[in-house]
């Protein structure tokens, strides 16, 4: 066997620049410094003698050899990480590292609750949160560089495996004078499109709402778009609007402060599934079943 063979290590800064387009956040993903990365694939390169990336002061530009090298070291990379899973998997359970990607839409209103029922159930478990948008935890997880993601459903995630955690209501955020001229719960003509509110592409929340509002078919750029929940609510507020907020969000007291209430709606629509989802066959599924009985001991 050849001694001079790429290390798992420096296919992984390879694959974190090709996510990230940018030396300094694909170091930061990969939590060394940006020097460290930078060499890291110039030993590549020179173990491979060839070109895998044009540098400029402006852009990263992979060559077409470096993009076919991201594939296959995509491969070579999720062999490695699934004979690690499966090696965890003999152990204890909850006792390795867990990467957990959880959506902005729930992290700040279950985080609180999940992480002290983790360190009473698991307190050898090892987690490490990241909060990304659905699409970018979903592409992160089939990369393999998190091993499960807290999501609402329905979206498309994928082939996964799925753990259900609770479902709930999607409930209209208005103003005060807006809520008292419409029935009490709001019928979904009711809603003024035209002012609704919605987060960015690639939340999941933002296909539920327009869902919700049976106007699945929207064009975004019609809409403003915020880039979280706090800030739609703070629209809200100074009189820019409406928009779906979660009932979780509003159990935690979102609105508090604020002169926005929150309303039901008269659809069956207005629901979102609460959900821990990861690689379909992984070689850890009772781990991540066990933390999604964690998850649902804590929120309940």
């Amino acid at each position: 066997m050849s001694a001079f063979l790429p290390s798992v290590r420096q296919l992984q800064y390879l694959l974190a620049l090709h996510e990230h387009g940018h030396f300094g956040r694909a170091a930061t993903a990969c939590f060394v410094t940006q020097s460290t990365l930078s060499s890291g694939i110039g030993d590549l390169e020179r173990l491979l003698d060839v070109t895998l990336v044009e540098r400029t002061k402006r852009f990263v530009r992979f060559t077409s050899v470096g993009e076919n090298m991201v594939e296959r070291a995509r491969l070579v990379v999720r062999g490695v990480e699934d004979l690690a899973e499966t090696a965890q998997a003999e152990g204890a359970p909850l006792s390795s590292d867990l990467r957990l990607a959880v959506i902005p839409t729930i992290a700040p209103f279950v985080l609180p609750r999940l992480l002290p029922q983790l360190r009473r159930d698991w307190p050898v478990a090892r987690p490490f949160i990241r909060e990304a948008s659905s699409r970018s935890a979903l592409d992160a997880l089939h990369r393999g560089a998190i091993d499960c993601v807290l999501l609402a459903l329905p979206f498309d995630c994928g082939e996964v495996d799925v753990a259900a955690i609770t479902t709930e209501p999607l409930l209209l955020g208005l103003t005060e004078s807006d809520a008292r001229r419409l029935p009490d719960p709001i019928a979904t003509v009711d809603i003024d499109v035209d002012r609704l509110l919605l987060l960015e592409d690639g939340n999941c929340l933002k296909d539920h709402a327009l869902a919700a509002c049976e106007r699945p078919d929207m064009r975004s750029d019609a809409l403003m778009l915020g880039t979280s929940l706090h800030t739609l609510v703070q629209m809200i507020d100074h009189g820019f609007g409406l928009t779906l907020l979660p009932k979780m969000a509003v159990d935690a007291g979102i609105l508090e402060g604020t002169r926005v209430v929150a309303r039901p709606l008269a659809s069956d629509r207005a629901m979102r599934r609460i959900a821990l989802v990861w690689r379909k066959g992984s070689a850890r599924t009772r781990d991540y079943q066990l933390l999604a009985e964690t998850i649902i001991a804590a929120i309940r």
